[in-house]
């Protein structure tokens, strides 16, 4: 249980770091920042509490992670004072908190007793829709829905690397580790090297 608690603080820090420099790339305010940080870091885990019907939800329980993630964008909006970071920065951060969250998110599904495919579902919702309601507010298309990106995918072949683990003995705290590592190597090489998810085209002409 402490290691889930700890993979949610990560994935809030992390997510909330992305947050702010989303917003940063936009010119927003302090306060601007700050609002997009905490929409990334905590609606993908608020909308997973609302359908598991948990409440209180997460960050009302335990306002720890509201401060995470105010201590997160102080720090991340100090440091970009210095230096700028790169548009890959954000990717890669963005990466970072999907993994942690996805499976963070497939675990606490399990916990409250939802089967295989549930979770998957869960876990790939707490993952994307905070980034998503991010750009959204910054005034972007949201990851998981342009072209051929490699991102939702992403999470669910991590979420179902940790549960066929699981599934065959492999000590969850390990499997739920592997699975995370899933989700950040193919995220991160759909950064690196542009790997695309295969599309289907259909000729038009062709429609009856």
């Amino acid at each position: 249980m402490a290691a889930l608690y700890l993979m949610d603080l990560a994935g809030v820090a992390v997510f909330a770091v992305s947050g702010v420099l989303a917003a940063g790339r936009k010119h927003l305010d302090w306060f601007g920042v700050a609002v997009v940080a905490i929409v990334t870091a905590i609606g993908g885990g608020t909308i997973r509490d609302v359908l598991l019907d948990r409440h209180p939800i997460f960050w009302i329980a335990d306002t720890v992670y509201l401060w995470v993630i105010l201590a997160v964008t102080a720090a991340t909006i100090a440091a970009c004072r210095y230096s700028l970071p790169p548009l890959r920065a954000l990717l890669v951060a963005d990466a970072l908190g999907l993994a942690l969250f996805a499976i963070s998110g497939a675990q606490l599904a399990e916990q409250a007793g939802a089967g295989g495919l549930v979770a998957v579902l869960l876990g790939t919702l707490t993952g994307t829709a905070g980034g998503a309601l991010r750009d959204v507010l910054t005034g972007e298309v949201p990851l998981v829905l342009r072209d051929r990106v490699l991102y939702a995918t992403a999470a669910i072949a991590g979420i179902c690397a940790y549960l066929a683990l699981a599934a065959i003995g492999v000590d969850r705290a390990m499997a739920g580790y592997a699975g995370m590592a899933v989700v950040a190597v193919l995220r991160i090489a759909a950064i690196l090297w542009q790997v695309r998810i295969p599309s289907l085209t259909l000729d038009a002409g062709d429609e009856r």
